[in-house]
């Protein structure tokens, strides 16, 4: 059976044209299979965002020649004109858009435009193209230094793990497949004294993973701030495939290699899993997202391990192995600050117990 993806692209110039490069996004299901990105010189916007599409396309169509695509883009002139509406009349968007077609068959591929806001991931891996050419460090710190200045209320994320579970206390793998467990007696105390310390912050939106032990967690929270949860799976714990359900050792001993692997590359996935990268594109994409639709508010988000390991990874700029580094125990607290006008993120706190005491 064919595959089926779901791909955001960008593209821009610094001058337009000016020096340029690309984004794309690759998703297949709720997990971002690939980031793409590079530098391509001196074009113009419109070239650089058909760079993007091609270079999309192109790796799809090597993972699966008969995949079906559907690309969003905030470029109404590339959506409009690969759908055939608009005629192509630049040269140079000409032969990309050749490449397009002949990149993988047109048949399978439906174009949708986006507003700009649902597509801040694609137009990030854009800029870091741009920035990782020019070294661009002078022109960041002049502009976070007219910030201080004049000063922009951030969105500030509440991340929650949930209380602990039956599988906790053993040290057993817990993803997002079965066996999808409850909250100890232990967890559910842990989750009443957490929702009084969340009380006092005043949130105003509250978001969970739909698992069992996340959504108990969140149910206490939401009874202590009055608040409906919105439940997302892009908060989704890592999947752990064959894991899930064993303790460490039991999968130390069964696979050795695997184990020593997943251990030391944070690309490597479990057998039948999902790679520690996979869960950090998933939350970088889910951020912005979450910034784009609730600019400035006191967002809780109910989570778990992996997922807040990630998310205070990609807050701090760290490198992706860095996750092996982060510990973040049941009921804690992480606050993470972004700031909407440019997605600037900080870490401010991370692993809070003191309310558990």
């Amino acid at each position: 059976m064919a595959r089926h993806f779901v791909m955001t692209a960008d593209g821009g110039s610094r001058g337009n044209p000016g020096p340029a490069g690309y984004g794309a996004v690759l998703h297949e299901g709720n997990i971002v299979i690939a980031e793409l990105y590079d530098y391509i010189g001196v074009a113009t916007n419109n070239v650089a965002e058909y760079s993007g599409l091609v270079a999309g396309l192109t790796a799809i169509h090597q993972l699966d020649p008969e995949a079906t695509i559907d690309v969003r883009m905030d470029s109404k002139l590339v959506v409009e004109q690969m759908s055939g509406r608009w005629k192509i009349k630049h040269d140079g968007m000409k032969i990309l858009a050749k490449e397009a077609i002949s990149a993988h068959a047109p048949s399978l591929v439906t174009y949708t435009w986006i507003p700009r806001e649902e597509n801040a991931h694609a137009d990030r891996l854009a800029n870091r193209a741009l920035d990782e050419r020019s070294g661009k460090v002078t022109q960041q710190v002049n502009f976070l230094t007219e910030r201080l200045r004049m000063p922009e209320v951030p969105t500030m994320i509440y991340f929650v793990r949930h209380g602990e579970t039956i599988l906790t206390p053993d040290r057993k793998f817990s993803g997002s497949g079965e066996p999808n467990p409850p909250l100890t007696q232990a967890g559910l105390s842990q989750a009443a004294l957490l929702a009084k310390e969340i009380a006092k912050l005043s949130p105003e939106i509250l978001i969970a993973s739909p698992l069992q032990r996340t959504r108990q967690t969140a149910e206490i929270i939401s009874s202590a701030v009055g608040l409906p949860i919105i439940f997302d799976e892009a908060w989704f714990e890592c999947a752990f495939g064959l894991w899930d359900g064993m303790s460490i050792d039991q999968v130390a001993n069964t696979y050795p290699i695997e184990y020593k692997t997943w251990l030391s590359s944070s690309s490597y996935a479990p057998p039948g899993g999902e790679s520690y990268d996979a869960v950090g594109w998933r939350v970088d994409e889910a951020l912005d997202k979450l910034v784009a639709k609730y600019p400035h508010k006191r967002i809780v988000v109910v989570s778990h391990n992996g997922v807040i390991k990630e998310a205070v990874r990609l807050a701090t700029g760290a490198s992706p192995e860095s996750i092996f580094h982060i510990d973040v125990s049941p009921c804690s607290l992480t606050s993470i600050s972004i700031w909407p006008s440019d997605g600037l993120r900080a870490l401010r706190s991370a692993n809070e117990q003191g309310h558990l005491r």
